[in-house]
């Protein structure tokens, strides 16, 4: 194993638990997962766009060889299955609700994009469910398609769903139109800028699969998937499936990756479950690299035209959005909030701004439905703020840096209530601006410029100023409980679950260093059946805070529901006990935590065996990255020459882990910004960039120097004092990195654009200005 250093102290950090096992090849995700007498299925899926379904003629498939069954619309239906639940309710500017159209766990009588799932085949062999669902005869009669927003909100323009005249499923409204109106008035200058944030593919590690057991005897179900939580997976089976939440059991141990994907599941879920009660056998799904970018939900796909109103002296006077979000062709979980409440409860920013307004349309396409992807929408609004703000400063002769100082809340004003109601609690925006910039060596850039271009070189320097809210969960609280096992060891268990974060590791240190014991000596485990808790899942930025601080009133517990039972060993008052360094003290007399839980095994529950819950609200992480680029004129080729982000987190627990965070997401905005983007044919709406030959993937030597740190302001909203670090790397990214590439380009003339920068695109903008 790997050395692994304290980013904070330079000295030893402790390896994460959880390494050994995954990079030994011991790691046990779901397509590990097998059971006797399974069988495997594989999907039929749409190859066109729109089109109606004539006939689905399964006979052929039916009688090949190994072919156990063949789901359609018809079982699905006489299993009285929901569709795809729809989300979170959202209303319109016009006081009516959104119209969702959910997508069906298997087509009926219409496709609305390709990839979308017609039929399951089931057979003993995954080899032999793939070669009989091409013997799946389909007739199509098609129909005209739109693959953007443009087209779909063109006059005249197909419907995607009869219901949604003009295609558009919800208009929604934040802030106040005539304050801002009227400030844009007599604002002194004003700035304009569209941008679009493109559609992206979650691209997770580990493809999602799913294998799924029915218990005739107790009517039961446990069904192994990917997910981000036990419980939300359950709760939407059960919205699916009508079975009682009590009936599925969800099994998640290693999840090779999520970024909002697997919140919820998709019809392979409840096909698998509904062919495990028919059929009396186990049965498995396993998506190929191909079927997740054509039925994984897909990200971002938002247009963002920000404006913005200064007065003479640079202050900020108004902020007004007009956005637009792509759906794709149905609704589906957290999809609609990303366009809505995401782009909108901090569309202020770090900023102080007396008027703000944001007007949102939501649009159905010829698409892969659109749901979370790190960070839905917070991104994607502090791009657009961030951006907005260097080119109103080139455009009106403001220092970029004095023109963000000079808006910044300061820390004076906290609690500070945004234009738009949104409470922010605590913040030290220009101390994080001014440490970044020092870290960065801004000061010097000048000079670094010049040297780029004695080389025929272009630099730029660019930085942003993000700040997020962080997801406030849909659980009331988060619960988490201890358990003495006859192993000598302290065995945590909690409902949010990693997949990459490190969390057996981060919740064990965090609670080894409230009880002062060795972290060798405690286990986590999360979302196991036997306990029945209530939480959050993983998202939102919100597992170490949310969690963490029900570990810390947990850690907080064990130590009063111990103290008695020391009393009684060390035969002293338990109000004289002290207790520090994993031992009550007495005097000349002391005892150990776990010796203590030693002379006590036996009972059931062992004495020491407790909980410990807290509710956690909404926090606001932010930060400033500074990124420098360079590119080479002849080529269209950038290199990101330095990074340096500064975050203020809160309290940051671990160190080590936080920065593995931090990297991972600024990487994967240099993803978007540099090369992915998920493209459809304009005509045939059929996906043009379906794997990775087509579609751009972030590397690892794209980012070589990148320096971390942070400025921890603590917020008082959770108990642990954290704010969360998930998505800070994308906010952070996307508009330092495209910042300091117009600030490259800017100085040959090349107007605003939109990303990706890949390098032909690079290339042909500074040729078409010579």
């Amino acid at each position: 194993m790997s050395v692994n250093i304290d980013p904070r102290t330079g000295g030893l950090a402790p390896a994460r638990d959880e390494d050994r096992r995954l990079v030994t090849g011991q790691g046990r995700y779901t397509a590990d997962w097998n059971l006797p007498g399974q069988l495997h299925a594989a999907m039929v899926r749409s190859d066109r766009a729109h089109a109606r379904l004539l006939r689905v003629d399964s006979s052929a498939a039916s009688e090949a060889a190994g072919v156990v069954a063949v789901l359609t619309a018809f079982d699905v239906a006489e299993a009285g299955f929901q569709p795809i639940p729809g989300g979170p309710p959202v209303t319109g500017a016009d006081g009516k609700p959104q119209v969702k159209c959910p997508l069906p766990i298997l087509a009926t009588d219409r496709v609305r994009f390709v990839g979308q799932p017609i039929a399951m085949v089931i057979a003993d062999t995954a080899r032999a469910a793939q070669d009989a669902a091409e013997l799946v005869a389909i007739d199509y009669e098609d129909l005209p398609a739109v693959a953007s927003l443009d087209a779909a909100l063109a006059p005249g323009a197909p419907l995607v769903h009869e219901s949604m005249p003009g295609n558009v499923s919800v208009v929604y409204e934040a802030g106040d139109a005539a304050a801002a109106d009227a400030a844009f008035a007599r604002a002194a200058h004003t700035t304009t800028l569209r941008m679009h944030s493109q559609r992206l593919a979650g691209a997770p590690l580990e493809p999602r699969a799913c294998l799924a057991v029915h218990h005739p005897d107790t009517d039961r179900f446990t069904i192994h998937t990917p997910t981000q939580g036990m419980l939300g997976m359950r709760q939407s089976l059960t919205a699916i499936t009508g079975y009682d939440a009590s009936r599925i059991e969800v099994i998640a141990h290693d999840v090779g990756g999520s970024f909002g994907l697997r919140g919820g599941p998709y019809p392979e879920q409840a096909l698998v479950m509904l062919a495990a009660r028919k059929l009396g056998r186990p049965v498995k799904w396993v998506g190929s690299r191909s079927e997740i970018f054509l039925s994984d939900w897909h990200g971002r796909a938002l247009v963002l035209q920000a404006s913005i109103a200064l007065d003479a002296d640079g202050n900020i006077l108004a902020l007004r959005y007009e956005n637009q979000a792509d759906l794709g062709a149905y609704t589906c979980y957290f999809q609609s909030m990303i366009g809505t409440r995401n782009l909108t409860v901090t569309m202020g920013g770090a900023y102080r701004v007396p008027a703000l307004h944001a007007r949102s349309t939501l649009v159905y396409t010829h698409t892969v439905p659109v749901s979370a992807y790190r960070g839905a929408g917070r991104p994607d609004i502090a791009y657009a703020i961030e951006r907005l703000i260097d080119q109103a400063a080139a455009e009106h002769g403001f220092d970029r840096v004095a023109l963000r100082r000079r808006n910044f809340i300061p820390p004076s004003a906290f609690p500070y209530t945004t234009a738009n109601g949104t409470e922010y609690d605590s913040g030290e925006f220009a101390a994080v601006m001014d440490k970044a910039l020092g870290l960065a060596g801004y000061a010097g850039f000048d000079a670094r410029r010049q040297a780029s271009e004695a080389r025929g070189r272009l630099r730029g320097i660019g930085f942003g100023c993000y700040l997020e809210a962080s997801g406030g969960g849909v659980a009331p609280k988060d619960q988490v409980s201890a358990r003495f096992r006859d192993d000598g060891l302290l065995h945590l268990h909690g409902v949010t679950g990693p997949s990459g974060q490190g969390h057996e590791t981060s919740f064990t240190q965090l609670v080894a260093g409230l009880l002062g014991v060795p972290r060798e000596r405690l286990r986590y485990h999360a979302s196991d059946p036997a306990e029945e808790l209530v939480g959050n899942g993983t998202g939102g930025s919100r597992s170490l805070y949310g969690a963490g601080s029900a570990l810390k009133v947990l850690a907080g517990n064990l130590i009063e529901r111990a103290r008695p039972h020391a009393a009684r060993a060390l035969s002293l008052p338990a109000a004289t006990l002290e207790y520090r360094d994993g031992a009550f003290h007495g005097g000349e007399h002391r005892i150990g935590l776990f010796e203590l839980a030693e002379s006590l095994r036996g009972a059931s529950p062992h004495p020491l065996d407790c909980e410990g819950e807290s509710t956690s609200g909404t926090t606001f992480p932010n930060g400033c990255h500074v990124a420098e680029v360079e590119i080479d004129p002849a080529t269209g080729i950038t290199e990101i020459v330095a990074y340096t982000s500064v975050d203020d987190l809160g309290h940051v627990v671990s160190p080590q882990l936080t920065q593995g965070q931090v990297h991972g997401g600024v990487v994967q905005g240099a993803g978007q910004v540099f090369g992915e983007q998920l493209l459809y044919d304009p005509d045939t709406a059929q996906l043009l960039t379906g794997s990775f030959m087509d579609y751009v993937m972030p590397r690892a030597d794209w980012l070589r120097h990148i320096r971390t740190d942070y400025h921890p302001v603590p917020t008082r909203l959770n108990a642990l004092g954290a704010k969360g670090v998930g998505e800070s790397g994308c906010s952070g990214s996307l508009p330092a990195l495209v910042n300091a590439m117009s600030d490259a380009l800017r100085r040959r003339g090349v107007p605003p654009m939109d990303m990706p920068f890949t390098p032909p695109r690079v290339w042909e903008a500074l040729r078409a200005k010579g």
